[in-house]
């Protein structure tokens, strides 16, 4: 089982990026889902989240900016980005409860220019 992210990139700031986060193998079940990210030097930030209902939160430094969703017939997480601040610049992780167990998917690096 593994998750496979994509979509990262260079883009200036005010620019928009989708990322997305695909998974693969045998997996039964389909549980909540994350976006986080990392800058060198500094923790992993949570930065959006989607529950196996639907619902959807957003870290306050992104919202009204990303939207988190969830494609249940592709098996993929993707996080839409608008109006990216340099701020944004980070690798993105996504997350997400497998079969019961957390899967970290490799990181993807969005670097917004100023």
């Amino acid at each position: 089982v593994q998750l496979q992210a994509s979509g990262g990139g260079l883009v200036q700031a005010g620019g928009s990026l989708r990322l997305s986060c695909a998974a693969s193998g045998r997996i039964l079940s389909f549980g909540s889902g994350a976006w986080f990210r990392q800058v060198p030097g500094k923790p992993r930030e949570w930065v959006a989240g989607i529950t196996v209902g639907g619902s959807t939160d957003h870290a306050d430094s992104v919202k009204g900016r990303f939207t988190i969703s969830r494609d249940n017939a592709k098996n993929t997480l993707d996080l839409q980005m608008n109006s990216l601040k340099p701020e944004d610049t980070a690798v993105y992780y996504c997350n997400r409860i497998l079969d019961s167990r957390s899967v970290w998917g490799r990181g993807t690096l969005v670097t917004v220019s100023s």
